[in-house]
């Protein structure tokens, strides 16, 4: 049963749509959202007596309030209704915000496409407990960490080509804009014929009352996911996750600019590479645990997490007059000791989250599965919110990005120490892994 390749799953009409339709989601996310920030920073700063840097937090702010305004309610129609057929009226909301949004490019309305960023968090709050609830309906017990390697790989892949297609697009002179446009309907009209193809499950609460109350709802998930620790311990564990993952990505222009010497291609390749390091890590996952849900090896990278972002830290600053370009900047001491440094980041990240999430599905209630995944999903909202406002507070106290680096790498050990003190199964698995081998 575990010598099954997790790639088999891309070839089979129960996965196949439904891993295209999360791709081109996250993909279409990040076209219209990295299109949207260059245009406010390059093309309209001037226009807005609020400056840029106002606009541009603004705009990721309008993206992640959705989540803790929609998760509970989106969790319980995942549950109340057949996940796949919500799948489809959540992409078709797509087409029809892409279609004002291809409008307010089309016009030049910077706020319209302010507000649409809004709507674009909502559409993908909703989007969540669906998307991963349906997952484990539509996979066996042992192929579920395999799946979930995919789909993470498949993610944040996503988000690394659809920030570079946006940023590519709206650099085209004079066009840019309409590029854009055409681009986000295109895919979100793929996205809804992909999701067509996704098989029919059945819903596994049909019977559930939905509370519109947003505040109670959203307090009653998080609770209710509290009484099992195994599930609640990963589901901290998760948003952590995204606490580092935010602070790593947020400085890492302003990292590279200062104490790298390197320019946007620098900054693209570091970013690329960390992608690769995740879905690297993602895809290692089912091979580490012979396709078992098996949680042996998130305290392995966890530890990754921690030395990887201290050696990150320890950077020995260059600086050489104007910024080098990705090639010149290989060829500079520190180089490859910081590419591998990222790369081995994104790594750890795969492996320490991929079984947490695949836990989470597999051990919550099947009848409250996308519930969980809502209080998920707010958690993650409320740490990536966090970890801004602690990346600010320290940076503004005149400390450095890579006292920031050194400092959150080891919260990070303490947080994973707390974390499996808690919840002793980590590494009671871990031991029983070591004794088998």
């Amino acid at each position: 049963m575990t010598k099954r390749n997790q790639f088999v799953l891309l070839r089979q009409r129960r996965f196949a749509p439904y891993f295209i339709t999360q791709f081109l989601g996250a993909f279409n996310d990040n076209v219209f959202k990295n299109a949207l920030l260059l245009l406010i920073a390059f093309h309209a700063a001037d226009r807005f007596a609020a400056g840029s840097d106002v606009l541009i937090n603004l705009s990721a702010g309008l993206f992640v309030l959705p989540f803790f305004l929609f998760s509970a309610v989106a969790g319980q129609l995942a549950d109340k209704y057949p996940k796949a057929r919500l799948i489809r009226y959540v992409k078709l909301l797509e087409i029809v915000i892409m279609l004002l949004a291809a409008v307010a490019l089309w016009f030049d309305q910077i706020p319209a496409l302010i507000a649409l960023l809004f709507l674009m968090g909502m559409q993908s709050s909703l989007f969540g407990p669906a998307k991963f609830g349906v997952l484990p309906q539509l996979t066996d017990e042992h192929e579920l960490l395999g799946a979930n390697g995919l789909v993470e790989t498949g993610t944040f892949l996503a988000i690394l080509l659809g920030t570079a297609c946006g940023g590519i697009l709206i650099g085209i002179d004079e066009t840019g804009r309409y590029w854009v446009a055409l681009a986000v309907v295109l895919v979100a009209i793929s996205g809804y014929f992909s999701s067509i193809a996704i098989p029919d499950v059945p819903a596994l609460s049909p019977q559930m009352a939905v509370n519109w109350n947003a505040a109670t709802e959203t307090w009653r998930i998080i609770s209710y996911a509290m009484r099992t620790r195994l599930i609640f311990v990963s589901i901290l564990g998760i948003s952590w996750f995204w606490f580092l993952g935010s602070i790593y990505l947020a400085q890492l222009p302003n990292f590279t600019r200062i104490y790298l010497g390197g320019d946007e291609q620098v900054v693209t390749l570091l970013l690329s590479l960390f992608s690769i390091g995740v879905g690297v890590g993602s895809l290692m996952c089912e091979r580490l645990t012979r396709g078992q849900i098996d949680l042996a090896i998130v305290p392995l990278g966890a530890a990754g997490l921690t030395l990887f972002g201290l050696d990150l830290a320890w950077t020995e600053p260059f600086a050489n007059g104007a910024l080098l370009g990705a090639l010149d900047w290989l060829a500079t001491s520190s180089a490859w000791r910081v590419l591998a440094d990222v790369l081995l980041l994104g790594v750890a990240g795969g492996i320490y989250i991929v079984p947490l999430f695949t836990v989470v599905q597999h051990r919550s209630e099947p009848g409250y599965r996308s519930r969980i995944i809502a209080a998920n999903n707010v958690l993650n909202a409320l740490l990536m919110v966090t970890a801004a406002g602690l990346a600010i507070v320290v940076l503004s106290n005149g400390f450095s990005i890579l006292w920031l680096f050194g400092l959150v790498s080891i919260l990070n050990a303490l947080v994973a120490i707390a974390l499996f003190v808690v919840e002793p199964e980590y590494m009671q698995s871990l031991r029983r892994r070591l004794r088998r081998s």
